[in-house]
């Protein structure tokens, strides 16, 4: 974990919250470069490239010429030209194309008419910086056709838009996810449900890196490490953003399950979305663990920082007890007094040498029985 983790978290903390939550005056993130969508014809479950110049609306066209057939579009950087035509093609509702130009979704599974817009959050942890990034994704459907667009301009393991430029070279973990002729001759709802399955799937080492964290900040806690308050706060931001993700995950995953009831998918199909609800069940009780292990984690750390300056005000108590006692005796012995009879005898100043090393040696001894110094 990082050595100046301390210093530079409240700067790392406000960058993290600008780059999640705030918009830029364009509304959308901004575009590292120029990145074509990639568009898939499928037939009977094959894929195919689409001709040269095709269109969203050409796409469409071929989808519904039959039964068997489904574009597939997949956007890495989607510009707002890009969500604008795709928007005219699919006729979609305004409140989708505000959302889809905007971004910065709540997790959520909406219908109009024939069209459903699923908004979904993945997750990775960022090791080096001990945080979670978090990626959003749009997915529209319609009976035919599935268009994936990456709002974050990453995939879910992080893979940049900018490696997706060239469709030769896109990721094999992509072809893997999508290129599937089993999935794919299943229709826009088993895509959709293999990339929330991979989504959640991405959840597990998320949790485990945040398992490791809380170790960490548990033995930093008792070492006295001054710093471990802010790595708790931190830690803490980390996990609520991650219960928030799942639990909205999990309410996107039974609208979806009720969706594929409604529309007749397979048995199959439906026992794997439940095996994924299944997932989200257990991500969420261990999420709901950690949080409730680091507020516990947090109580006692205040009860250490307590009882640490306890002791501190202890010790410094007693030594002024100590320094205290030789300074009433000489000041007593100080005032200008001429009818003090211990002035004018000859022991008076050894006896009162004495009193004092032996009051600073008495409240020493005291102290030192009593665990005070």
């Amino acid at each position: 974990m990082p050595k100046n983790y301390e210093t530079n978290g409240a700067i790392r903390r406000r960058d993290m919250l600008r780059r999640r939550y705030l918009p830029d005056s364009a509304g959308m993130a901004p575009t590292p470069q120029e990145v074509s969508p990639l568009t898939r014809y499928v037939t009977d479950g094959i894929p195919q490239r689409p001709p040269l110049g095709a269109t969203v609306a050409d796409g469409l066209k071929f989808a519904e010429g039959a039964s068997n057939r489904m574009v597939m579009s997949l956007y890495p950087a989607p510009s707002k030209p890009a969500i604008e035509e795709l928007a005219e093609a699919w006729d979609l509702h305004p409140t989708i194309v505000e959302d889809l130009l905007h971004g910065q979704q709540r997790p959520k599974l909406d219908r109009y008419e024939d069209i459903i817009f699923i908004a979904i959050r993945s997750a990775r942890y960022i090791d080096s910086r001990e945080e979670v990034d978090f990626s959003e994704f749009h997915i529209l459907m319609k009976p035919q056709a599935i268009a994936i667009l990456c709002q974050d301009h990453q995939w879910i393991d992080g893979t940049s838009a900018s490696s997706f430029s060239d469709p030769a070279q896109v990721d094999v973990r992509i072809k893997r996810l999508l290129a599937d002729a089993e999935l794919l001759s299943s229709g826009p709802r088993a895509v959709a449900y293999r990339l929330v399955d991979a989504i959640v799937d991405g959840f597990a080492p998320v949790l485990r890196g945040i398992a490791i964290d809380q170790e960490q900040i548990e033995r930093q806690v008792f070492s006295g490490d001054a710093a471990v308050a802010e790595r708790i706060y931190n830690l803490s931001q980390e996990i609520i953003d991650m219960q928030h993700t799942t639990s909205s995950v999990t309410e996107v995953v039974q609208r979806l399950n009720k969706d594929f009831i409604r529309s007749g998918m397979s048995e199959e199909l439906r026992a794997y979305l439940d095996d994924v609800a299944d997932h989200l069940t257990r991500d969420n009780t261990r999420v709901a663990e950690y949080r409730e292990s680091l507020s516990q984690i947090l109580n006692v750390n205040a009860t250490l920082v307590a009882q640490r300056q306890n002791e501190d005000m202890k010790k410094i108590s007693g030594w002024a007890a100590i320094i205290f006692a030789p300074t009433l005796v000489s000041s007593i012995y100080g005032m200008n007094f001429d009818i003090m009879p211990e002035l004018h005898w000859a022991f008076g100043y050894p006896l009162a040498l004495l009193a004092m090393i032996s009051f600073t040696i008495l409240l020493y001894w005291i102290f030192k029985r009593s665990k005070w110094m």
